[in-house]
């Protein structure tokens, strides 16, 4: 009885996102190890041993909470995380006054769309240009700069924006993570970078990756594109994806492709549907679950009127947005040569469509790599977004 409970108990942890959200390499129970804990926080910005708490609070004294959190000034770059040496990230933890809240003396909609208009990007050993460059929102679980509490197991939200990332970012030799403010507005950031030192890595280990793009809209008969063709070889974590609907009826018909290793005109793996990519079906349902899910299905009481894509024809339009997730980690995708990732954008049943897509694409591959495409502009990162977000038509 005890030997089954036991088998039991392992089956459960090993598939539980406390498993997705560890370095599966490391067994927990292992302390006979050269790895050593470290933490970045505005506390201890350079993470160095008995270098935490030192800033003097003027109210009560040194030690005591003197720098719990980082100003972020607009228009301007800070760096939070510069380790050169070996190590791994093992967890990032921020949040900041993203919201209205009632206590802020200065309420503005560009604060609603900070996480759209702040910056993430990261640097592996010395490589000039970022492996990562993501809006902070997007990076951090979700689209159109709306966060909304959820669990899975890249991402954990609270409800009052606490974000949580825990996919492993390992390193040889440095690390540089820059936060840039591109609002006009200040704010602090409270942060803690969890990582770990002695970590020993293969020179071409797998550096995370991640890129954002949108299309507003998409261009009919044109698949919107995941993931940018990478070469060499890599695996695809998977992607948050925001979908801002300019048409109305069904959204979802088209077919996510992976071409991989020589594929040309046809892919060698080929989806079903977009809410069948994400392990959901006959629609979008508000559910969200470990590797897959849905965190935001919005449809707003705002009546527009548009041309039908499909019978041209003038119609009210109550906009949806979505933001939804997938994650290959249990199902594994693996490139040798090549990749590129695309999605189409096809109604119910059938036809060509234009929406509005965005996709914060997450991937591993050694470096040097090459630099990712161009990010979109502020501008185009938070336009349209005041109906979700503001309330306004």
């Amino acid at each position: 009885m005890k030997k089954g409970l036991f088998a039991f108990l392992t089956i459960v942890f090993f598939n539980s996102g406390t498993f997705a959200q560890t370095n599966q390499t490391l067994k927990i129970y292992d302390i006979n190890t050269p790895v050593e804990s470290r933490s970045v926080s505005a506390e201890n910005p350079t993470g160095e041993p008995g270098s935490g708490g030192k800033a003097v609070n003027e109210d009560i004294g040194p030690g005591r909470k003197g720098a719990p959190n980082r100003a972020i000034p607009a228009g301007e770059t800070v760096v939070l995380f510069d380790i050169k040496q070996a190590g791994t990230i093992r967890h990032i933890w921020m949040t900041a006054p993203f919201l209205n809240y009632d206590w802020l003396k200065i309420k503005s909609p560009e604060r609603l769309k900070l996480l759209r208009s702040t910056i993430i990007r990261a640097y592996w050993d010395g490589q000039e240009h970022p492996s990562i460059e993501c809006p902070l929102g997007d990076f951090m679980g979700f689209a159109h700069s709306k966060a909304v509490s959820y669990q899975s197991a890249v991402h954990s939200v609270g409800e009052r924006v606490a974000l949580n990332f825990w996919l492993p970012m390992p390193f040889t030799k440095s690390a540089k993570i820059t936060i840039t403010n591109e609002s006009n507005i200040e704010f602090n950031l409270f942060y803690q970078i969890d990582y770990t030192i002695n970590d020993q890595h293969d020179a071409d280990v797998g550096r995370l990756h991640v890129h954002f793009r949108r299309e507003n809209p998409t261009t009919k008969k044109v698949d919107f594109e995941i993931m940018p063709k990478r070469t060499g070889k890599g695996r695809f974590l998977g992607a948050v994806v925001g979908v801002r609907t300019l048409n109305p009826r069904w959204w979802g018909e088209g077919e996510i492709k992976f071409y991989m290793d020589g594929d040309t005109d046809y892919p060698t793996i080929c989806g079903t549907g977009s809410e069948d990519w994400i392990c959901l079906s006959y629609g979008m349902q508000n559910t969200t679950f470990q590797y897959h899910g849905c965190s935001l299905n919005f449809r707003s009481d705002n009546r527009v009127e548009v041309t039908d894509d499909e019978t041209g024809e003038l119609v009210e339009l109550r906009r949806e947005y979505i933001s939804m997730y997938r994650w290959h980690i249990p199902d594994p995708m693996y490139w040798k040569k090549e990749c590129r990732i695309t999605i189409q954008q096809i109604g119910c049943c059938y036809y060509e469509r234009d929406d509005d897509w965005s996709a914060a694409a997450f991937w591993y591959e050694p470096i040097p790599s090459a630099p990712l495409p161009e990010l979109a502009s502020k501008e185009e990162r938070v336009k349209d977004l005041d109906e979700l977000l503001i309330g306004e038509k």
